[in-house]
């Protein structure tokens, strides 16, 4: 059954509204560089807030050590998400669970990097390119999604309510993150596209099963 993250979220209400709308994860970005970015406060009040089994993934990008470790200790994140430049042994420095995400603008000369991070929790496939943050609603061409890996993959960039089924049927991901596709500001969630999205996804991994 596919998976579904909605990532950058900085109020509790939205990520309350995810969960309640069938979302698996909400993500809640501390990098500096990112529109999205949240204070450790308001990350443990959405985590507070969170009914059971609605997994919390806090996402940095090329961080120092000391904030991912601050997060940790004191947020109890159930996965952590790397989205800049960091080497497989600078994310499993932490002992924790992490996705790494893979940075797809450049296509398919982007692929060799899926191999490189074989400790993953899963590997998440963007649309952004090299050295820039995600959020920024671009897709890449879902074909190249590959099928031989065994790790789980995620697809994110440029997914919205109008394209995600197209999206779950080419790429047959495990999961799919979705941030800027739902939201009516940066950080701010639309109710209706959350909800349109959510059902949308659902309806295509039903169909695909």
């Amino acid at each position: 059954m596919l998976r579904i993250k909605c990532c950058g979220m900085t109020r509790v209400e939205d990520a309350l509204l995810a969960a309640a709308l069938g979302a698996d994860a909400i993500g809640v970005i501390f990098t500096a560089r990112s529109k999205r970015q949240v204070s450790l406060a308001q990350a443990q009040a959405i985590r507070r807030a969170l009914p059971p089994f609605i997994s919390m993934v806090a996402l940095f990008m090329d961080d120092d050590a000391a904030l991912v470790e601050t997060v940790i200790d004191g947020l109890q994140p159930d996965l952590l998400q790397f989205h800049g430049r960091e080497p497989a042994t600078w994310c499993a420095q932490f002992g924790r669970r992490y996705l790494k995400a893979i940075a797809m603008g450049e296509g398919a000369a982007a692929l060799p990097q899926l191999r490189q991070y074989p400790g993953a929790a899963g590997l998440l496939l963007d649309g952004h390119g090299l050295g820039e943050a995600g959020g920024s609603g671009r897709a890449f061409d879902w074909s190249l999604m590959p099928k031989e890996l065994t790790q789980p993959l995620i697809l994110a960039g440029g997914l919205r309510p109008d394209n995600v089924a197209q999206a779950v049927r080419i790429a047959r991901p495990w999961a799919v993150d979705v941030s800027s596709g739902i939201e009516s500001a940066p950080g701010i969630k639309d109710p209706a596209k959350m909800a349109a999205f959510i059902a949308a996804a659902r309806q295509a991994s039903a169909a695909a099963a």
